[in-house]
């Protein structure tokens, strides 16, 4: 294509309210433009890039032997009320009606319409195991839709559903799935890790989400370098202490801190490291006005998904307000501690094992040293509440964990009989019963890739596309075309060859000066660069660069460039 004839604005300046990397290259590259919160245009370049991402999402999943399929988008309510989610779902189900005041809503995920769709259509036993699949629009009611496309309102997602008379079936498209997506993500150059997760609001036993390492990921991964290990760290076991709890050798003192609140603060204050002080957080039990005590260790951190899973808590898990800890328990949360604390105690593993230990004296002010279990305090229960620490022994026995920060673009799940029990799905099995059918869901977020991929593949100029992902391969760059009737011939003889190679070109006829040239060629991203000019014409020889190396050139004989370029391009 030539860009005199592509519709491209970009931007000098970053927009103030693009918070990410991503959006702001997005915006500036003229990828997408903002419709409003949460909503997106995706301009011709950007759709480019989006339909590079789709082609090979489609193909790894007829590969696995997957069959595609179109559902709609607006949802009839009864379905959901038939699996339960209507009202479980939240405030993230788009909620409408039709001119009859039938309720509808615009689907975030498809588990009820497959469903519905399988009870129909799928008969017996020996039409299984299939797994349908679709490239579509979803939305999602985002309380605040940010970061551009990755966290938008509206995306595209494949998704995709696998039916199966029992576990075994299921456990093997799953494996077929895992498979497939590391294909895809191989395919499109990225550095991802695939780890275990949880199953969250879509419900199952076990999930695994793949993940784009980046350091403007959401969630945080854990993974050893020693083996495949790694995890959600939600997901992930801490190891449990090795030693027994040493004997107490001091005795319980009051000390006054004032002004002294954080675990920081007081060690600094008292001189203790942090490790050998507790954390007391109080959250919300299962009943509306009880309330748990949560201890950790000074130098550990919350994990809040574990916590939720504990009898006793509320989940997901909540916090008590500052006021409701004041008027309950008579002082703030900064001194609090497990001594006299009439709560129940859930004390992590790796504070239950501490001794002659700081925490706060449930008096403002004031802390307590010397501390001790058994003596001073009881656990009502010892678990694993924490956060896996970088460092740390990985839970497989293969060296020491680093952590990592990742964001989420695909997910999978065997959801087993949750949505088929609830709305009836069965089929005729080998002795003509019917029975429940077991599922698998597969989900990809097709645009959210596109952000990943630049979280991961950029530099302070702009885009670095991955091959695979790039809206063209080549950018040719005439200097001075518009005087130089040599440069304009070269460039249009190379454009010509290009796309007969089969090569996607952008040629650059814009007549624009150097600088503001290759500016925007950086800004863009586009991975091959091949500058025509003058100069290089008299020796008949073009300057090639590569995107990643920006700061490299090489020269290319003006007849061998076609041959050149094969050899690091494959033909689309």
């Amino acid at each position: 294509m030539r860009l005199s004839r592509l519709p491209l604005t970009t931007l000098k300046e970053t927009p103030a309210d693009a918070e990410v990397v991503s959006h702001q290259l997005m915006l500036r590259a003229g990828l997408i433009r903002m419709l409003a919160a949460g909503l997106y245009n995706w301009m011709p370049l950007g759709l480019k890039v989006v339909r590079k991402v789709e082609t090979i999402v489609r193909e790894e999943m007829d590969r696995s032997g997957a069959v595609e399929l179109l559902m709609p988008a607006v949802q009839p309510a009864e379905l959901w009320r038939e699996s339960g989610r209507w009202e479980q779902y939240g405030p993230e189900l788009l909620r409408l009606a039709d001119r009859h005041q039938r309720e509808f809503c615009f689907g975030p995920t498809h588990e009820e319409v497959i469903t519905d769709i399988a009870r129909r259509e799928l008969k017996s036993y020996r039409q299984l195991p299939v797994n349908y699949y679709q490239i579509q629009t979803k939305f999602r009611d985002e309380i605040r839709p940010r970061f551009g496309v990755m966290r938008a309102r509206e995306f595209v997602m494949k998704d995709a559903y696998s039916f199966h008379l029992d576990s075994a079936s299921l456990d093997e498209t799953y494996e077929a799935m895992r498979l497939a997506y590391c294909r895809i993500f191989d395919r499109l150059g990225l550095d991802y890790r695939y780890v275990r997760a949880d199953s969250g609001a879509i419900g199952g036993a076990l999930s695994h989400e793949f993940h784009v390492l980046a350091d403007s990921g959401e969630d945080e991964i854990v993974y050893s370098e020693q083996s495949d290990y790694a995890a959600n760290v939600e997901q992930a076991p801490a190891p449990a202490p090795q030693s027994p709890r040493p004997a107490p050798t001091q005795e319980i003192i009051e000390v006054d801190t004032p002004g002294q609140h954080t675990i920081e603060e007081v060690s600094r204050f008292l001189g203790t490291p942090p490790e050998q002080s507790v954390k007391t957080l109080i959250v919300r039990g299962e009943e509306d006005s009880s309330l748990v005590a949560l201890i950790l260790r000074g130098d550990h951190r919350l994990n809040a998904a574990k916590a939720a899973k504990l009898d006793g808590i509320r989940s997901p898990l909540y916090f008590a307000d500052e006021a409701e800890v004041r008027e309950k328990l008579g002082c703030p949360v900064g001194s609090l501690g497990p001594v006299d604390l009439d709560l129940p105690l859930y004390v992590d593993a790796s504070a239950a094992v501490l001794s002659d230990f700081v925490c706060g004296a449930n008096r403002e002010g004031v802390h307590c040293t010397g501390v001790n279990w058994g003596r001073d305090a009881n656990p009502d229960q010892v678990c694993d509440i924490r956060n896996l620490e970088d460092g740390e022994p990985s839970p497989d026995g293969s060296g020491p964990v680093r952590s990592a920060r990742g964001i989420e673009v695909g997910h999978i799940f065997q959801l087993g009989d949750k949505y088929s029990q609830a709305m009836d799905c069965t089929v005729l099995d080998p002795d003509g019963k019917q029975r429940i059918v077991t599922m698998g869901c597969y989900g990809i977020g097709i645009t959210r890739i596109v952000a990943a991929a630049i979280e991961q593949n950029h530099d302070e100029h702009g885009i670095i596309w991955p091959d695979a992902m790039a809206p063209f391969s080549v950018l040719l760059c005439p200097i001075g075309a518009d005087r130089d009737a040599a440069v304009r011939d070269v460039a249009e003889i190379l454009y010509r060859q290009c796309r007969e190679l089969g090569i996607e070109t952008l040629l650059d006829d814009r007549g624009l000066r150097p600088g503001v040239m290759f500016a925007e060629a950086d800004l863009l991203g586009i991975p091959h660069r091949v500058v025509i000019s003058p100069r290089t014409l008299e020796q008949e020889k073009l300057e090639y660069r590569h995107r990643r190396g920006r700061d490299e050139s090489e020269e290319v004989p003006i007849n061998g460039l076609a041959e050149f370029l094969g050899e690091r391009i494959t033909p689309r």
